[in-house]
């Protein structure tokens, strides 16, 4: 697909899965605005961008547990762009350990604002851009840990409550929104490995069905998604696990 021309969002764009869909969207030639939990993080990540393709990105401060940093980002994209065409939340904590005191009381809270709360608000304040699009798709990066019954993850139970939550409010959208042309689709990616788009291994990493889940494979099914003419609303994507 060719993202020239349109104007992408992405959270938690500092490492891992959102820098690598931040470079691929630039190398499609997107106007891209991308956020990290510090500036430092998200300059980095654009600096990479435009030395990489040339793209036009601007880099933002976005914790997603801070609500009035979230209201930030949405309005200063907004005085740089009449519309967003993709937005992708891809920003949340993990948070490790199975029994519920290996975390203190503020990770707990920071998790699950940041899952939950930050993805509903990343939404909330990015509507009236994604509106003015002629069709726009919101893409949720949610985790296999909101399956039901899916207690494979040694992930802290606030993380598993963060993301449930998550697809939650993945799934009502999705209806409510429809109406108006606007995709929200949903990834339950198990735990995947990282690559780097930068990386000379990147484009020769091994893909076949004996090996884990790759970042490469789950950025594919997000530009296939998209990718789709509109009158196909794919809801979600869900993974077969080794």
């Amino acid at each position: 697909m060719d993202l020239a021309g349109k104007t992408v969002v992405v959270t938690g764009a500092g490492r891992g899965f959102g820098r690598a869909f931040a470079l691929r969207a630039g190398r499609m030639s997107a106007r891209l605005f991308v956020s990290a939990r510090t500036l430092a993080a998200a300059q980095k990540v654009a600096d990479e961008v435009a030395a990489d393709s040339g793209a036009r990105v601007d880099a933002f401060v976005c914790d997603l547990a801070d609500p009035a940093t979230v209201r930030g980002f949405a309005e200063r994209v907004a005085t740089h762009a009449d519309q967003v065409d993709v937005l992708l939340n891809n920003g949340a904590r993990y948070l490790h350990g199975p029994d519920l005191w290996d975390a203190d009381d503020e990770a707990i809270t920071d998790t699950v604002a940041s899952g939950a709360t930050g993805t509903l608000l990343t939404v909330k304040h990015f509507l009236p851009l994604l509106r003015s699009s002629e069709g726009a798709d919101v893409v949720n990066v949610v985790s296999s840990a909101a399956e039901a019954q899916n207690h494979r993850s040694q992930a802290h139970p606030a993380f598993y409550a963060a993301k449930a939550a998550q697809a939650g409010f993945a799934d009502v959208l999705s209806h409510r929104l429809r109406p108006e042309g606007i995709r929200v689709i949903s990834l339950y990616p198990p735990d995947f490995t990282d690559g780097d788009p930068l990386h000379s291994t990147w484009d020769h990493v091994s893909r076949t069905a004996d090996d884990p889940l790759t970042a490469q494979s789950v950025l594919d099914c997000v530009l296939f998604a998209i990718g789709q003419p509109r009158d196909c609303f794919i809801r979600s994507f869900h993974f077969e696990q080794l």
